[in-house]
């Protein structure tokens, strides 16, 4: 038996209306008709994802090194085991998300044992793409209280197997709430020594990639549950009440999930309304300094605070090393951005110009609850 939630209340159900509105507009400016700097919050949108998911277990890293990780380059803050933590979970969210392109795939316990390999393979001791051989337990890393145990080990093959039957399920109810009981029966499964939660994150979000979300990257929530963290732990703790309970109440944890996904999702709409201002400011800039129209891509990345790296240029704009190199030199000449670092670690940080605009285009963040909306909810 798994955790269930038979049928969504009417005020979830309004909700995720409101979140199909919303993904609908999202999907007309970034797919249907994408702007030159699309591309560029995709990528910060994946990265702050990335830094999220891993900042629960404790694994932390700058925006700068988790773009470059998204950009497939050098990180220049993370020690070794950090960049070996990021990278492989990085990974394992590649090859899940394209193997969920394939109209005809289906999840299989292979497929949940590679992911956890790829997350966990830098640590042997974590038994990456092994089940836990035996009993494990999740400690209060203040207290040394055990306050969740996995189910036992003799039942965990044949709960994981419905698990999947349930992932590749139909009629569920709604695409995010087999995503969000995909997660919360995971984790307190708990069937790996290590990794659990980055494992179900990563499994809600291909649940969600794979049944029809147009652009997974911008449905994610693993950003707002590292925003959240107490919470998140709080409705997880509620649902298993120490250990595996699948009779016990999971409504918390449904709600907090759809939550989370009208709250990320007017977060990006807001970022995306942002971008488009700011890029219209910075283009106009540029043009005046007779600088070319891609230049206005660093200063758009470095207008959200995060130092823009040749390696980052690069892949915003489409050029080669020494044009990238060109470009940053002539906006540093312009007094746009200024340089920090020496030659091989230089970066580039926002001017008073660039701060001025994100200030000028900048929108109050939407902070409400949808459930305390009678506009939403009636």
């Amino acid at each position: 038996m798994l955790y269930r939630y038979p049928q969504l209340a009417s005020d979830e159900r309004r909700v995720l209306d409101k979140v199909a509105e919303m993904r609908t507009e999202l999907r007309h400016h970034v797919v249907l008709e994408p702007r030159r700097w699309s591309g560029l919050l995709a990528r910060i949108t994946r990265a702050r994802a990335l830094r999220a998911s891993n900042s629960i277990e404790d694994i932390h890293v700058t925006a700068e090194d988790a773009l470059a990780v998204i950009d497939n380059e050098a990180v220049e803050d993370a020690d070794r085991a950090t960049w070996n933590s990021v990278r492989g979970y990085h990974e394992a969210m590649n090859y899940i998300l394209q193997r969920c392109r394939d109209p005809n795939f289906q999840f299989s316990l292979d497929m949940i044992l590679a992911c956890h390999f790829m997350i966990c393979q830098h640590d042997l001791n974590s038994n990456p793409g092994q089940l836990r051989p035996g009993w494990v337990g999740v400690h209060n890393t203040r207290t040394g209280e055990v306050v969740h145990e996995g189910v036992e080990r003799g039942r965990l093959e044949a709960l994981l197997n419905h698990l999947v039957n349930f992932m590749n399920s139909d009629g569920v109810g709604s695409l995010e709430l087999k995503a969000a009981m995909t997660h919360v029966n995971l984790t307190l499964l708990h069937p790996f020594s290590d990794g659990n939660g980055r494992m179900a994150r990563c499994l809600q979000t291909a649940v969600l990639a794979k049944d029809g979300i147009i652009a997974p990257v911008f449905s994610s929530i693993e950003e707002y549950i590292g925003h959240n963290q107490q919470a998140y732990y709080d409705v997880l703790a509620q649902a298993g009440g120490g250990g595996w309970n699948p009779d016990r109440d999971c409504s918390a944890w449904v709600r907090f999930c759809i939550a989370g996904h009208y709250r990320q999702l007017q977060t990006i709409i807001r970022r995306m309304t942002e971008f488009s201002r700011r890029y219209v400011e910075f283009a106009e800039i540029v043009r005046k300094q007779g600088l070319p129209e891609r230049t206005a891509l660093a200063l758009l990345q470095a207008s959200t605070g995060s130092r823009v790296r040749n390696s980052s240029y690069r892949v915003s704009a489409d050029v080669s090393n020494n044009l990238a190199s060109r470009d940053l030199k002539a906006l540093v000449d312009a007094g746009l951005l200024l340089p920090e670092g020496e030659r091989r670690g230089r970066n580039y940080k926002a001017s008073d110009v660039v701060r001025q605009v994100r200030e000028k285009c900048r929108m109050l963040k939407a902070i409400d609850d949808p459930f305390d909306d009678p506009a939403i909810v009636g």
